[in-house]
């Protein structure tokens, strides 16, 4: 029995070119699996389609060719039972922090009382409780992208989609939204694929590193990442094993760095 709770099998994406030069493919015949409650990191050379994946397993993207299965049944059209969390943290600035996590349970027609429960637990779950009343412009950047984190797990989501959700942050309030991205993806049990182009990152929090080549992008690798946890993302070195499991992506990934300073 497949217990994939996402699948890739086979996907191929062209785009078309400008004016009457040929397609551009991007993704190449790439399959994997997001088993239940693993956590996958996707990293590849920038315009390699890591962003498309995402945007395919959203329902937003149709793949030009193969197939996406959401707990496996064909992702046709948006689909509603998946978390996604982008870049940046979109949270809308006319709207208090506990109104904008709110607003998925309202679109989906929870009751006032319940939502209000679950606005509280989400809010609490990544240490925001205190800020309810906030708009987003009166909170640091990291908090606005807890917030959005929060208003993606409030409706339970079994599986979350992150697109380098932290690249955008400073180190030190990276490395704490790494370690709370742990702790918050165990609680919900949820199955997790996250892109970075940060290969520390990706062997700090993944269960496996899947390796991208440059376009038109097919799958280099699938790494597992045997290293304890709660894993240690404040001094990585302190993992055993991590130098190992490091050492192991970025020697499928670095052929890719070079390729692409040739060809650029």
């Amino acid at each position: 029995m497949d217990a994939s709770a996402l699948a890739f099998t086979k996907i191929r994406q062209e785009f078309p070119g400008p004016g009457s030069a040929p397609p551009t493919c991007v993704l190449d015949g790439v399959s994997f699996a997001v088993r239940e409650g693993e956590f996958i990191a996707v990293i590849g050379p920038s315009g390699c389609g890591k962003s498309t994946l995402l945007q395919m397993a959203a329902g937003l993207l149709v793949p030009t060719g193969g197939q996406v299965l959401h707990r496996g049944r064909p992702v046709a059209g948006v689909n509603r039972e998946v978390g996604f969390v982008p870049q940046q943290a979109q949270l809308f600035p006319w709207k208090t922090l506990a109104e904008n996590v709110e607003l998925p349970l309202l679109l989906r027609g929870v009751a006032p009382a319940e939502r209000r429960v679950r606005v509280a637990q989400a809010l609490a779950a990544v240490d925001l409780d205190g800020f309810e009343h906030h708009f987003p412009n009166q909170l640091s950047g990291g908090m606005q992208k807890r917030g959005s984190i929060a208003r993606t797990l409030i409706y339970r989501p079994d599986v979350i989609l992150m697109d380098e959700p932290f690249g955008a942050l400073d180190a030190q309030t990276r490395m704490v939204m790494q370690s709370d991205l742990q702790t918050l993806a165990i609680d919900a049990r949820a199955s997790v694929l996250f892109i970075t182009h940060d290969i520390a990152e990706a062997v700090l929090l993944a269960d496996r590193v899947v390796v991208l080549s440059q376009r038109p992008s097919r799958m280099l690798a699938d790494v597992a990442i045997d290293l304890p946890r709660p894993r240690n993302v404040f001094e990585p070195f302190r993992n055993p094993g991590y130098e190992a499991a490091y050492e192991e992506v970025w020697s499928r990934f670095r052929t890719q760095i070079a390729l692409g300073s040739r060809v650029h």
